[in-house]
């Protein structure tokens, strides 16, 4: 039986077959942040020099494809990307998803909005028939922390701040927990009109394009 690790190493590497006739001399991929992304890092340094860069999600990312010598770009360098590959903390039949888990919500979202194909990997555990058993991760600016909590729990939430955690952007992160979700893309949207809100962690109004779940059988694929 596969373990865990076993099944994000196969997601990886579904995902770097995938993407591979998209490497270019100009080409610049996206990369999430988590560690089945970083198991898809470590897989992409073999093709160091069949493409132009990446653009990392995160810190954690930057310093891991800097450390395989990947140039790693500023998003503010690029137009347009083939791909962006990142992993998932929950995603449904529709490629909804919830992400953030490591905190790097708002970047991930920034980074993936810039890529023509969005490819989620993740071990089949994450495939859920509704969105909600995984907290969902809300990134504040601190002045509106209370502010937001209060939205939150009128929503049926029950937010908990995610202690002694900075955001790369220097934010807080609320973990609210207790959520139904039966329309993703109606409560990202109203999340992130709350003041205060930087981003929210549900990917709903633009999902993944195509999952690449492991499973004991195999990589399944949707979309």
């Amino acid at each position: 039986m596969l373990s865990q690790q076993d099944l994000k190493q196969q997601a990886a590497d579904a995902a770097l077959a995938l993407i591979e006739p998209m490497l270019t001399a100009q080409a610049v991929i996206g990369v999430g942040t988590g560690s089945t992304a970083d198991l898809f890092i470590d897989g992409l340094a073999k093709y160091r020099g069949k493409f132009r860069g990446a653009v990392a999600s995160s810190e954690r990312s930057a310093k891991r494809l800097a450390g395989h010598g990947i140039a790693v770009l500023d998003l503010n360098e690029v137009e347009t990307m083939p791909v962006y590959v990142d992993g998932a903390d929950e995603i449904n039949s529709q490629l909804h998803m919830i992400k953030g888990g490591g905190g790097a919500l708002t970047r991930e979202k920034i980074v993936a909005s810039v890529a023509k194909q969005f490819v989620c990997i993740a071990d089949e555990s994450k495939l859920v028939d509704s969105l909600g058993r995984f907290p969902l991760p809300i990134e504040v600016l601190p002045i509106a922390r209370e502010a937001v909590s209060r939205v939150a729990r009128a929503l049926g939430g029950q937010p908990v701040l995610r202690e002694g955690f900075i955001t790369d952007n220097g934010n807080q992160i609320l973990d609210i927990h207790g959520l139904t979700i039966t329309d993703a893309p109606e409560l990202e949207k109203k999340l992130n009109n709350v003041p205060g809100v930087v981003t929210n962690g549900l990917f709903a109004l633009s999902p993944a394009d195509t999952a690449l779940l492991a499973t004991q059988q195999g990589v399944r694929r949707l979309g």
